[in-house]
């Protein structure tokens, strides 16, 4: 029963307009990336006129979409004069080394957006409506493009993972749906003594070799193409990398892919997984929980798992231990799980 309002608290339908609106905040954030409308005020068109010079639109769109961005958190406004935060700066910027509009392209591709068109159906029936298995689908071409636009946003990551995990000896590393391969690469650069075997499909092990050449350990980096299910893994290895993985699966199929990972690792071996790890709460931190609703959306049956859903799973598959780290410049956490 809904417990009457006290004259301090009242009801109120801002929450309830916002959320219904929501949609515009991801529309304007695309359009001034498409507009170069943050690369134009890093190089000092601040006002208005001037923006709306630089990318050739008009005067009055330019100002109503940089005051919403505003009041989005993504610019300041002292009088008629537009700068960057620190996140914009950083990201949104064109010349920036972090820019994010490849990474803007893929999360708003009409392909992982088609299922929240009509979530109701998707909630009703608790799968996405996408064909065939969804994202997860048989060399799904949509993990090409993962590959190549993904990369801003998970080199922090990466670099985080290989200075927790890469050591100076000689190691051996499968990195399981390599993608674009930085997680492996970065433990190569790290350690001089590290081979790197990546496995995914093989289009997008192109993009995986490509990163190699470009970091400088190709001599050091292997390709095994195929389903992460299916494939032979070979080994034994010392870590075998599982990033954002998981997520895409209930957990009867991690549990039998955590337990032939164990089979491929040494003694003493280590599963490395990076994932969205929410608290027990499933309703914190809101970005790890939130993640949820990408895979009720996209997958048949995947989710934002716990640590002490992880924790299970790994133990249930033969595991000693698991570890929790959080990550600092990065919404993930990392899980070590390690074979006795």
């Amino acid at each position: 029963m809904t417990e009457p309002a006290t004259s301090a608290q009242q009801p109120n339908p801002g929450i309830i307009f916002d959320n219904i609106n929501a949609y515009q905040r991801s529309a304007a954030l695309n359009a001034a990336i498409e507009l170069d409308v943050f690369t134009e005020i890093a190089r000092g068109n601040n006002n208005a006129p001037a923006i709306a010079n630089a990318v050739n639109a008009s005067a009055r769109g330019v100002r109503i979409l940089c005051d919403y961005l505003v009041i989005s958190g993504f610019l300041t406004k002292d009088a008629d004069q537009y700068s960057l935060t620190l996140d914009s700066g950083t990201f949104l910027d064109r010349n920036s080394p972090a820019y994010f509009g490849s990474v803007a392209r893929f999360l708003l591709d009409p392909r992982l957006i088609a299922p929240f068109l009509n979530l109701t159906d998707v909630v009703r029936t608790g799968t996405t409506t996408l064909p065939d298995e969804g994202i997860v689908s048989h060399d799904n071409p949509i993990w090409v493009d993962f590959a190549k636009q993904m990369a801003p946003m998970i080199f922090p990551s990466a670099i985080e993972i290989a200075a927790l995990v890469a050591g100076d000896k000689e190691i051996q590393v499968l990195d399981i749906a390599a993608g674009h391969g930085l997680f492996g690469i970065m433990i190569a650069q790290q350690n001089p003594n590290a081979r790197i075997t990546a496995l995914d499909w093989p289009n997008v092990l192109a993009v995986a070799t490509e990163n190699a050449e470009k970091f400088g350990v190709a001599g050091r980096h292997s390709l095994l193409p195929g389903d992460a299910f299916e494939a032979e893994f070979g080994g034994p290895y010392d870590l075998v990398l599982v990033t954002n993985f998981f997520h895409h699966f209930d957990p009867p199929a991690c549990e039998k892919l955590m337990r032939k990972i164990l089979a491929s690792l040494a003694p003493g071996g280590r599963c490395v997984t990076l994932d969205f790890v929410p608290n027990d709460d499933r309703v914190s931190p809101p970005m790890a929980a939130g993640f949820s609703m990408m895979m009720l959306g996209t997958t048949p049956a995947g989710d934002a798992y716990t640590f002490a859903e992880y924790d299970t799973m790994f133990r249930n598959a033969g595991y000693a231990s698991s570890e929790l780290h959080l990550l600092k410049k990065a919404p993930h956490a990392v899980i070590v799980s390690r074979k006795a």
